[in-house]
């Protein structure tokens, strides 16, 4: 009661600070939103003629899977896509009532014809976006650099046998596998191969490396794994003996390349060979390695495997310390205090992509300031928009994420000035280092 009765008078006080932290400061907020800001990561669709498909926006996309309820932030009724439809498309109105959203329809199909291929490069203009990075299988129509920038997919590359004792886990596995052997066909094809050569060595040589140099040589500037879609992200200890590890792994690939079923542990095996083999390859390249973490799209889809604490030894790895990880997602939303600490590793970065449409803007701030006090040079932002229905296609799913994104980084930073941990001037440098000037650094767009 004493102490209640003496914090009774600053009450007040203490509740207006408590508001005003949660709140951005309307001038940094408005410097903010002039920043043109690099998307580390995204997958957007090529134009497309009528009638064609894009199939090439997603890897392991997510559409044929078992439907799961979406969470509040990215549901139709969430006012934010409304703000988008006024924002892109002139909307008048502030509902969306059937006849409203067919005239939203014909206003959207009127501007991509006006545009034509130039419309992915007008949706980002009108985003605030410079340059986003493409996570496609392959690039297209109207996604050319320097807006557009590709990371393909290798996820395949670690699956040269038989998947049966690894796909049949959950039903998703067993259609993202399927979907992992059509990706591998194509590269073994683009590699002039029918089929995966007879040893490891060669499958190294002939299929892995050509395949990643011909992705950097046709435009990529790094290179993804959705692997948690597919087995955990504990890709083995360190190898105490290298040559052991090799050796092992060339046993199991020759044993089976032929025919036959490995058991998981030693598919498992051979991946983690694998893994290691594509990301040296990777650093060799110049080209950092993007690979997801936290949670994914279908009801089935194993949480615990996709930790980013799982990848420890790979980030502990001295023999990788020349190949840059880029933490996609940063653990969203359940391992974001894991990435805190990963951040320290002089070869590893976050973005908070994902996190964008899948928590509050207030939450994702809390996010976004914790990495800031602990690494900010390591921080990118990321929207992870992608294509959905024809009311909310990826350009409103790109409005929203942007908008939340800027405006959690502004409370952030708010925050911070407001506790006396930054000046106002070093809230608007980190603005732009978490926009634009970390990923431009990483990716050599300007100097380190």
């Amino acid at each position: 009661m004493k102490i209640a009765g003496l914090l009774a008078p600053f009450l007040p006080i203490l509740l207006m600070v408590s508001a005003a932290a949660q709140t951005a400061d309307p001038q940094l907020l408005a410097e903010i939103n002039k920043i043109k800001a690099i998307d580390n990561h995204s997958h957007p669709p090529k134009v497309v003629s009528a009638g064609e498909k894009d199939d090439d926006f997603d890897a392991l996309p997510c559409d044929p899977l078992e439907p799961s309820d979406p969470t509040t932030i990215s549901r139709p009724e969430n006012p934010q896509f409304l703000a988008a439809w006024k924002a892109l498309y002139h909307y008048p109105f502030n509902d969306n009532s059937p006849e409203h959203v067919r005239e939203l329809l014909q206003a959207k199909q009127k501007v991509m014809q006006q545009q034509g291929d130039n419309f992915p490069n007008w949706v980002l203009d009108q985003l605030g976006i410079e340059t986003e990075l493409a996570n496609r299988v392959a690039m297209g129509r109207g996604l050319q650099p320097p807006r557009f920038r590709w990371v393909p997919f290798d996820d395949a590359l670690l699956l040269p046998l038989n998947n049966a004792s690894v796909a049949y886990e959950t039903p998703d596995r067993k259609f993202f596998y399927s979907r992992e052997e059509m990706l591998l066909k194509r590269y073994l094809k683009e590699a002039n191969l029918g089929a995966v050569p007879a040893t490891l060595q060669e499958y190294i040589s002939k299929v892995i490396t050509p395949t990643i140099e011909g992705q950097k040589r046709n435009g990529a500037v790094a290179i993804k794994f959705e692997a948690a879609y597919l087995r955990s992200l504990d890709f083995g200890p360190i190898p105490a003996d290298p040559a052991q590890q090799q050796n092992e792994a060339a046993h199991i690939y020759s044993r089976y390349e032929k025919g036959g079923v490995p058991s998981k542990p030693d598919y498992i095996k051979l991946q983690d060979y694998l893994f290691r083999v594509i990301a040296r390859e990777a650093g060799r390249l110049g080209l950092p390695v993007h690979i997801h973490t936290g949670g994914g799209c279908g009801s089935y889809f194993m949480l615990n495997g996709s930790n980013p604490a799982l990848l420890e030894s790979v980030l502990n790895d001295a023999s990788l310390r020349k190949t840059n990880f880029v933490l996609i997602h940063g653990g969203a939303a359940a391992f974001t205090k894991y990435t805190n600490y990963l951040l320290m590793k002089p070869n590893v970065y976050a973005d908070f992509s994902e996190q964008t449409w899948l928590i509050s803007t207030r939450k994702l701030s809390e996010v976004v300031r914790d990495w800031l006090e602990w690494y900010p040079e390591k921080v990118f932002f990321g929207t992870d928009l992608y294509p959905n229905t024809p009311e909310i296609n990826w350009e409103e799913i790109g409005w929203q994420t942007t908008q939340s994104g800027r405006e959690a980084l502004a409370i952030a930073l708010t925050g911070m000035m407001q506790d006396g941990e930054i000046t106002r001037q070093r809230a608007l440098q980190l603005a732009h280092m978490a926009l634009h000037d970390n990923a431009a650094r990483l990716y050599g767009w300007m100097p380190r």
